[in-house]
């Protein structure tokens, strides 16, 4: 073999490594009689200015991207979480009777509300404090937000589904009588 497909080799074990390759690692993958600070040198020098580098770091190699164009590589990236069941019930109590306080969930749902439920749809913004009730010791009020309307493809909370649209698409059992989801008396955001 020569030098050339040496090189070749050494570069495509580098760049198709998840982590950084050892020297020795690499040593041991090519032929004996190689000479593996040419091929070390060669790869440095050929990757120092392009839009990703190959770097040395103490006894390893790897590629790297380039620092001026890392702005450039920022990638979002969406990570879809599951809702508790908790967590969807008390979401959609908050959509269909908002403002509501979280004693009028708690006697809807028949046991307490965990702060953790409402932490986690706080987090995705879909609900917010909507004020206070004017009761005696004037309890704060849910309700749903912009992205909670956005994320649900709808453009106002009237567009929610009666409870004959989710029977009607096995999403309710069909004993849930109308008191429980309503959309009576629903502000708009």
């Amino acid at each position: 073999m020569n030098k050339e497909l040496y090189i070749k080799i050494a570069e495509a074990i580098i760049f198709t490594s998840d982590k950084p390759v050892s020297i020795r690692s690499l040593t041991n993958r090519l032929p004996e009689t190689t000479d593996i600070s040419f091929i070390i040198d060669f790869l440095l020098n050929k990757y120092k200015e392009g839009g990703f580098l190959l770097e040395r770091i103490g006894d390893t190699l790897a590629f790297r991207s380039s620092s001026e164009i890392a702005k450039y590589l920022t990638v979002e990236k969406t990570i879809h979480k599951k809702l508790s069941k908790a967590a969807l019930e008390i979401l959609a109590i908050i959509a269909y009777h908002q403002p509501i306080t979280r004693a009028e969930i708690e006697d809807m749902r028949g046991v307490s509300v965990s702060q953790g439920s409402l932490d986690v749809l706080f987090e995705f913004n879909w609900v917010e404090p909507r004020g206070y009730k004017a009761v005696p010791g004037r309890p704060s009020t849910w309700r749903t937000t912009r992205d909670f309307l956005d994320h649900f493809g709808l453009e106002s909370i009237k567009d929610l589904p009666g409870i004959s649209e989710l029977k009607a698409s096995g999403l309710l059992s069909r004993n849930i009588g109308p008191s429980v989801l309503s959309r009576d008396n629903i502000t708009d955001l």
